[in-house]
Formats: structure tokens, C-alpha cells, sequence
């Protein structure tokens, strides 16, 4: 899984989130930054409220919290998510010497980005040309 710090990085370079079913997040509060959510049409789905989307917890979590704003939501996009936003630029995800490695081409030619976690590597990919 993406690291919060990265994750964090994300939103600060502003990749956009549109939440959908299967997606994980965490809340950017020092009392749940630990616990990751999934949005499910079960348990937390995506409403509306004054224009502002939120992420609305139906009643089967343990502790009392309805709905929270996306800008208190870190999204943890998953692998593929963040291998779609690099679009075209995308070349291979490799695992050379026990590092993932994901290789890309930018403006300036090809490029590869290495970390212990494919989705950080994916991660520090897409921050390179955001």
C-alpha cells in the first residue's frame, strides 16, 4: 500500500480523487490516521451535501462518525489507479535486485523510479510529472 507520507505528497501537487467504490482512504486526523477505509456501497459511499462531496459512513462502523469531507480524506490509490494516471508516459513495472522499479518516459526522455513498494514507486512516478 501507497505510503502516507506520498499519499499526502499526492493531494499537496494536486492529483484529483473522485471517489468511488473499492477505493481506500484515511482520515487526516491524529485519532484515526492509523485506521484505512474502504469505500464501499455498503459501508461508506459518496454523497453530496451543499455541493460538497462527502464520504458518508452508514451506521455499521464501531464508533459514531456520519460523513466526513474529502479534504479530512487521504485517498491511498491502489496500483492500477496510479498506473492510469500516468497514462501513455507508463513503459513497465519491473523488480530488479528485490526494489520495484517503475520506468516511464517524460519530456525529458525515459525515467525510472524505485522504491520496496510498487505502489510508492508508482507514486514517486506520477509526482515526477505532476
Amino acid at each position: 500500500m501507497i505510503s502516507l507520507a506520498l499519499a499526502r505528497r499526492l493531494v499537496a501537487e494536486g492529483v484529483l480523487w473522485e471517489p468511488r467504490p473499492g477505493d481506500r482512504f484515511m482520515i487526516d486526523q491524529p485519532t484515526l490516521v492509523d485506521d484505512v477505509f474502504w469505500i464501499s456501497e455498503l459501508t461508506i459511499d459518496v454523497h453530496t451535501y451543499h455541493g460538497q462531496p462527502l464520504l458518508g459512513f452508514n451506521g455499521t462502523t464501531e464508533w459514531a462518525l456520519d460523513s466526513v469531507t474529502l479534504d479530512k480524506a487521504i485517498w491511498l490509490p491502489r496500483e492500477d489507479q496510479l498506473r492510469e494516471l500516468l497514462g501513455q508516459r507508463f513503459v513497465a513495472l519491473s523488480r530488479p535486485d528485490g526494489r520495484w522499479r517503475v520506468s516511464i518516459v517524460d519530456a525529458g526522455g525515459p525515467c525510472d523510479f524505485e522504491a520496496d513498494d510498487p505502489e510508492d514507486a508508482y507514486a514517486l512516478a506520477l509526482l515526477s510529472i505532476a
